[in-house]
């Protein structure tokens, strides 16, 4: 009789890794349709709660809200020269709105929130176009030839899909908002720079300050949705992220004339410029995305392994999830999912159908010991 044979046991580090990749829900809970039906939920509960809000909180007019009157005829060279550019940069409105709806069409909150977005942001053109006309630097002759050569040009996407165009909405708004924020403490008179030490202005600093909120909502609606993306499809997410973030410019720069002239007056007086982009824009971006830094999050998608998807059996890479914090993901995205919640039950939506919130089973982070 032969001496049994020793029994072998893996590793302990290797059982470890293995226990370490199975989902904290049970396997299969959320199937790949139904990660896209939460993620449309989630845009249409949030898209609902918006307008709510804009109609109660930010409903203001850019003819008659402001005291256009006493708005000052007397800016620097510099700071009129920084408000044609914005006005510039809005003339493309409707470019925007119509080619972001050519790809979200078949999406109800984004669809939707993309034509009251571009509602907000015509008051902004208008906004802008009021400060260039009651400012009297400009005959309003030059100005209607001014807005007829740009909108001679189109505004194409820089991307044509939504996912890619969603995570730009979001660093473009945000940039958009520290523009107006910089240029709101010009208004304020207490700017820094030598060129704005007599620029005080309270009409244009109001003015700031109202299209600045504009701006962070907007933005906000957008970190949701990013969110959402990265909770329930988070690789797809975060390559989308690091190619916009490669990639990014601000709209129309190749369309406005003289637009360098612009982008090195913003950069040399400190309204934005590569420092605030950096600092301002895409730090401030990244960690509500729950990103340290875009070198982190491109470690980990090259740093990825395999490990069979629970939806479908299919291989997916991993080690993503080492570069983002999760947890902070899916503690917003389910304060999101309470948000609406509240919403629909206090106007009668749950009463029918109640949108909630769904784990996603392929986070890969271990339970604790």
């Amino acid at each position: 009789m032969h001496d049994s044979l020793p029994i072998t046991r893996p590793e302990d580090d290797i059982v470890s890794e293995i226990e370490s990749q199975r989902p904290r829900v049970p396997v299969g809970l959320v199937t790949h349709e139904e990660r896209h039906r939460l993620v449309e939920q989630g845009f249409v509960g949030l898209y609902r709660w918006y307008v709510k809000r804009s109609q109660e909180t930010r409903n203001w007019n850019p003819d008659s809200s402001f005291d256009w009157r006493n708005y000052r005829k007397d800016h620097s060279p510099e700071v009129s020269r920084i408000i044609e550019g914005f006005f510039a940069v809005e003339q493309y409105v409707p470019d925007y709105v119509t080619s972001l709806l050519k790809i979200v069409r078949t999406s109800h909150g984004r669809s939707h929130f993309q034509l009251r977005w571009g509602s907000e942001e015509e008051k902004h053109a208008d906004l802008w176009h009021n400060a260039v006309f009651f400012g009297q630097q400009r005959s309003p002759e030059w100005l209607d030839a001014y807005m007829g050569t740009l909108r001679e040009k189109e505004w194409k996407l820089p991307w044509e899909d939504p996912l890619h165009m969603l995570f730009y909405t979001v660093f473009q708004e945000r940039a958009t908002q520290v523009n107006y924020l910089n240029l709101g403490l010009v208004a304020k008179g207490v700017h820094t720079h030598e060129a704005f030490r007599n620029d005080k202005d309270p009409v244009l600093a109001e003015a700031c300050r109202i299209i600045a909120v504009d701006e962070a909502a907007h933005y906000n609606f957008f970190l949701e949705g990013a969110r959402l993306y990265l909770y329930y499809f988070p690789e797809k997410a975060m390559e989308a992220m690091v190619n916009v973030l490669r990639h990014f410019a601000m709209p129309a720069g190749d369309l406005i004339p003289n637009y360098n002239k612009l982008a090195e007056l913003l950069h040399r007086t400190t309204i934005f410029g590569a420092r605030e982009h950096a600092r301002d824009v895409v730090k401030v971006a990244l960690q509500q995305l729950g990103a340290k830094a875009l070198r982190a999050v491109e470690d980990g998608l090259r740093r990825s392994r395999e490990v069979p998807d629970s939806d479908t059996g299919a291989m997916r890479r991993t080690a993503i999830f080492d570069s983002i914090d999760f947890g902070l993901v899916e503690t917003k995205v389910k304060a999101l999912f309470r948000k609406i919640g509240d919403f629909e039950r206090e106007h009668g939506f749950a009463d029918i159908r109640a949108t909630l919130f769904r784990p996603n089973p392929d986070f890969l982070i271990p339970d604790p010991a």
